[in-house]
């Protein structure tokens, strides 16, 4: 399989791969004990390359309580967490009345993963969610993981990747050290 590149920019007769880029603490927690991210780095080089880097993707697929906790945040529901993002939104109870255009409310199917991933014209964000990452997983759905690893030890909250035992291998393909002692590694899923 082809592979785009790291900023998941325009692809060209490539497939869209899914990339589960998200914050960690260094003990593998996306957050911390009642969603708690305050000890999460919030400012710096390395959150400025974040924010720069979701500006190369078109589409969003979450689960409902990463969507439903961007209410905490000022998100409306119905409307888009990422004004320049198709979302995808996977759960089997949410229901939201005056959907925004580019917001839908999806049932788990994998086959509607693969379908949306198909269709996508870069790579696909994979929003948070440690339990919907989770299932991905498992599902063999995830294939870069870009990790923006904070100098922090939580002690528990909700794992990288919720409760699955999924074996996988990965390969390194980039790292890079940014200020507050923020680092980004990207791993490939080795095949």
């Amino acid at each position: 399989m082809a592979h785009a590149n790291s900023t998941a920019g325009k692809l060209e007769n490539q497939m869209a791969r899914i990339v589960y880029y998200v914050a960690t603490s260094l003990d593998g927690f996306i957050s911390g004990p009642d969603n708690d991210i305050s000890n999460f780095v919030a400012e710096g080089n390395g959150v400025d390359r974040y924010l720069s880097d979701l500006k190369n993707f078109s589409t969003v697929i979450m689960g409902r309580k990463t969507y439903e906790f961007g209410y905490e945040f000022g998100l409306e529901p119905g409307k888009p967490a990422y004004p320049h993002m198709e979302h995808y939104i996977f759960s089997n109870s949410l229901q939201l009345e005056n959907l925004h255009d580019s917001v839908h409310i999806e049932k788990l199917s994998i086959d509607r993963i693969k379908e949306i991933k198909e269709n996508a014209s870069t790579d696909v964000y994979l929003c948070g969610g440690g339990e919907f990452a989770g299932w991905l997983l498992d599902n063999g759905q995830i294939d870069v993981l870009k990790l923006k690893i904070n100098p922090i030890i939580l002690g528990g909250g909700i794992k990288v990747f919720g409760n699955s035992k999924t074996n996988a291998n990965w390969k390194l393909i980039d790292s890079k050290q940014f200020d507050n002692g923020l680092q980004i590694a990207e791993y490939e899923l080795k095949k």
